[in-house]
């Protein structure tokens, strides 16, 4: 197994570098000057290119991709200056001659906007996003489990018909558009009754000042995000519930005079997981890119809020930091699924 996980993770590397090439490339690429906009329009020549030249703009892209990848790598080489000690706190391993390898922490570089460290304003906006992806992954997964697991057993009933139903038109609402109606009715027309408000996030400031959790703001975009969740995992229980039900050992467990509750939980569904478990793990992950349209409808002040603001203000570093910790996440979570497949199903083994 940790051969298999070691070869994992070196594909996923792979990956993760083949991300930052291609959409760094796209970004640096794009019509868009960062120095005007850090600037505005008004600003003057020299003041510009001096920016550019601050930011590295004016370098070739395969010279700024190699010099991102640099600062992105755990072991960098770089020249042994006390300005690059205090901005990478580096641990200076050997020379090369007039530069040293050096063992540091991925370092983001700063936002063109705010001059912040984009790992700073990530750590404060990737907490929020994963709550909210959290709780729309676990909401979803208890309900269209269960809603799978009923249908299932009463196949063709008005509840398995209402199931399927529900799930289709759950399936064919953007994300976005919940959001919307969602605010409109709980937050806007009930408001009174619910106490929900149309926009919010889970951390507030209030009036003097002094940052406090707001638990209720994170129902609707919890809501919003875990609808079409439900829907998929409704049906693939369904399904595979519906084919594992007809295999001969669940006969045979009936047979031997189990309860109808060990052959349903203990025998059916842990082996009918195995699809749910893929469906559950790609959605979370998607939640995490998904979340970006919901919680801009929603004012909802977590990962998907700012990386819209860095791409209106086409701020790169900002863009691409964000861009690569969904990737991370994605690689991490394949990588847990096909452990959790080994330990649900004896079948599956580990190459």
């Amino acid at each position: 197994m940790l051969s298999y996980i070691v070869k994992r993770l070196l594909y996923g590397l792979a990956v993760l570098v083949l991300v930052v090439v291609l959409v760094s490339s796209i970004i640096y690429l794009a019509p868009v000057d960062p120095a005007r906009l850090t600037f505005g329009q008004r600003s003057d020549t020299a003041s510009l290119d001096a920016k550019r030249d601050a930011l590295g703009l004016n370098q070739a892209l395969h010279l700024q991709l190699a010099a991102y990848l640099n600062d992105l790598s755990p072991l960098s080489v770089h020249e042994p200056t006390a300005a690059n000690q205090k901005k990478y706190e580096y641990l200076r391993l050997f020379g090369i001659g007039q530069k040293v390898l050096v063992l540091k922490t991925p370092y983001l570089r700063e936002s063109f906007q705010s001059g912040r460290k984009v790992s700073d304003m990530l750590w404060e906006a990737i907490p929020l996003t994963a709550i909210l992806a959290i709780s729309a992954i676990l909401l979803a997964s208890m309900i269209g489990i269960s809603l799978g697991v009923v249908a299932s057993l009463h196949q063709n009933s008005w509840f398995d018909n209402a199931a399927v139903f529900l799930s289709v038109l759950g399936f064919s609402l953007p994300s976005y558009v919940a959001a919307m109606l969602l605010a409109l009715f709980f937050g806007y027309y009930l408001n009174a009754y619910t106490g929900l408000e149309v926009q919010g996030s889970l951390i507030v400031l209030d009036d003097l000042g002094d940052e406090k959790i707001v638990w209720k703001n994170l129902m609707l975009p919890c809501l919003a995000l875990g609808i079409r969740p439900v829907a998929i995992i409704t049906q693939l229980t369904r399904s595979a519930m519906l084919d594992v039900l007809s295999q001969d050992f669940i006969r045979t467990a009936k047979a031997k005079g189990l309860s109808r509750y060990k052959v349903v939980v203990k025998h059916a569904l842990r082996n009918a997981l195995n699809p749910v478990v893929t469906a559950i793990s790609a959605w979370f992950a998607s939640l995490l890119a998904g979340a970006i349209f919901v919680e801009n409808v929603l004012n909802y002040q977590g990962l998907g809020k700012l990386t819209v603001t860095a791409l209106l203000n086409f701020d790169i570093p900002l863009i691409l930091g964000s861009v690569l910790f969904i990737a991370c996440v994605f690689v991490v979570i394949n990588i847990l699924v096909d452990i959790v497949y080994a330990w649900l199903d004896p079948r599956v083994k580990l190459a």
